[in-house]
């Protein structure tokens, strides 16, 4: 499908729109041999788009970053209400990424982002049945009950739901931390698995998604993924 030629650009990862348009502005980019201009269009599928005598597809690098996303954020990259999103804290990469999977706005911990979409479908597809870890700050009644009753089948907006795994890490009165480990996700699952529990989250902080460990990584900071967690990701069976 055609699309304009800087969006082309942009969503390769190469750079950014507005940087886009000043390499075409100065003549750099080449449209099946054609200088190009602001606002053409044209069509990865069947046209020629170069940058620098170049081809686009052969120019941009495959990045992976660990986010430690914070409070505040949306995982989405437009959204309608203006609100903050991810994009902005990785920005200093240089490079265009894309997150994979979601953590909602009052969601904090470990988030992936890349440019490599066979990386991000590996991660996401369900049947790789990557697991995701949350460390979850909680207030109830009974913990210990609520606990049990997380390790249980839970029906879900119409859907039977298992937690992988449920431990209690500490506890004192009303107040606890709860490790939970899920499969595929449903949307906002860990919240609704408390909720239905009985318990109410003070704070939800994804610590684990595979073999890939948040560890001391501070909220709001990225670092790039080491050739072994890149590998590790490729070789998960389960």
């Amino acid at each position: 499908m055609p699309e304009r030629i800087q969006k082309l650009i942009a969503e390769s990862g190469l750079m950014s729109r507005r940087a886009a348009e000043k390499l075409i502005a100065e003549g750099r980019v080449t449209v099946n041999g054609r200088t190009a201009i602001i606002g053409e269009k044209a069509d990865p599928a069947c046209d020629a788009v170069m940058v620098d005598g170049k081809p686009l597809n052969t120019l941009v690098e495959k990045t992976y970053v660990m986010l430690n996303k914070p409070k505040g954020y949306v995982t989405t990259m437009s959204d309608e209400k203006g609100r903050k999103n991810v994009s902005m804290l990785v920005e200093d990469t240089g490079m265009r990424l894309y997150p994979v999977g979601r953590l909602d706005l009052n969601s904090e911990g470990l988030l992936i982002m890349t440019n490599d979409g066979d990386f991000a479908n590996r991660m996401m597809h369900p049947s790789n049945n990557v697991l995701k870890t949350y460390e979850v700050r909680v207030t109830g009644e009974d913990i210990t009950a609520a606990v049990g009753i997380m390790r249980g089948t839970i029906n879900i907006d119409g859907t039977a739901v298992k937690a992988k795994e449920v431990k209690l890490a500490a506890s004192s009165g009303r107040n606890a931390t709860i490790i939970v480990t899920i499969g595929e996700g449903k949307n906002r699952e860990v919240r609704k698995l408390c909720s239905f529990a009985g318990l109410k989250v003070n704070d939800l902080k994804r610590i684990r998604e595979g073999n890939l460990e948040l560890g001391d990584l501070k909220t709001g900071h990225w670092r790039f993924l080491t050739q072994e967690e890149i590998d590790s990701v490729c070789r998960e069976d389960t």
